[in-house]
């Protein structure tokens, strides 16, 4: 398996000589479907006119533990505010690296945690809450989601003053998240003060009613500038937010610096519970997490990236 610095070249010598060819399937007016290979490649670049300034590649040897000057473990089985099942752990079988993937594993198990909480699934819920925060940027991962009925995968973020006004005072927003019952769906939202929960304005995204985001690595991304979040699945837009969404008389609380959460659910209000479909182990696999910032030395664009 090469390198991601293998990768990089490779992809600027593909470039260079004009050879790269991504075929993509046409659904009304958004594109999807691109081949797996031209899509490996095409994800190494920096887009234009953003500068890199923080990322896990998740290079480390296999079964390496996360990069603890990155990522801290949250645990617990408490539901988590959502009626969730699992308890989280910080063990290695539940979040390691494998192949230049982090990889969180969902386990049927009966576990009990420090908290004396009994659980009949584990899962990890990682966070760079006090190693790494940003206001404004290009927030983008590369993953491949698990599957599943009952299962609930989530790149997103929180305000890192969570712990004073609490939450949803301190902001949310949600880059990706999947339910299982939706294979096919992915979904983008904020919430904040007065638009928490099912009220946060949220958008999906869909793919060809034959493809499923689990059979393939995706990429998701927001673009975060001054009154505008911009979601995005693999290059294509498909959702603006401003301070013109939210409903009349609440704040806009995207002006401070967030921090970048990971993590794979069970069940929940939302998804449901696992049901005799399910089948486990499942995983979420992240091919790497990149940050970046407006490159000033480029001229600021609205197109998509």
């Amino acid at each position: 398996m090469r390198s991601k610095r293998q990768h990089l070249a490779l992809c600027g010598m593909i470039l260079l000589l004009g050879t790269l060819v991504v075929g993509a399937r046409v659904v009304g007016a958004r594109v999807v479907g691109a081949r797996a290979a031209a899509q490996t490649a095409a994800s190494q670049a920096t887009p234009p006119s953003w500068k890199l300034v923080w990322s896990d590649e998740f290079n480390a040897p296999n079964g390496s533990a996360v990069d603890a000057s990155k990522w801290a473990s949250e645990t617990g089985g408490a539901g988590w505010g959502n009626d969730e099942l699992e308890s989280y752990t910080g063990r290695l079988k539940n979040a390691s690296q494998q192949d230049g993937n982090l990889v969180i594993a969902v386990l049927q198990e009966k576990y009990t945690g420090a908290d004396g909480i009994a659980r009949n699934y584990t899962s990890a819920r990682l966070k760079t809450q006090g190693k790494f925060s940003q206001t404004y940027g290009r927030f983008e991962a590369r993953i491949k989601i698990p599957r599943g009925q009952g299962i609930w995968p989530a790149f997103w973020m929180l305000g890192d003053d969570i712990d004073k006004p609490g939450w949803p005072a301190c902001g949310e927003i949600d880059i990706m998240e999947n339910v299982g019952k939706e294979p096919a769906m992915v979904h983008g939202t904020i919430h904040g003060p007065g638009y928490s929960g099912s009220a946060g304005p949220s958008s999906a995204y869909s793919l060809a009613a034959d493809l499923r985001f689990a059979d393939n690595f995706h990429r998701f991304a927001v673009e975060w500038e001054p009154n505008a979040i911009r979601f995005y699945v693999d290059d294509h837009l498909y959702a603006t937010r401003t301070p013109a969404d939210l409903p009349k008389g609440t704040k806009w609380v995207y002006d401070h610096p967030y921090f970048l959460l990971l993590n794979v659910a069970v069940g929940g209000g939302w998804p449901g519970s696992p049901d005799e479909t399910t089948v486990f182990p499942q995983t979420m696999l992240v091919d790497y997490v990149r940050v970046y910032e407006r490159d000033r030395s480029s001229a600021p664009s609205s197109s998509k990236h």
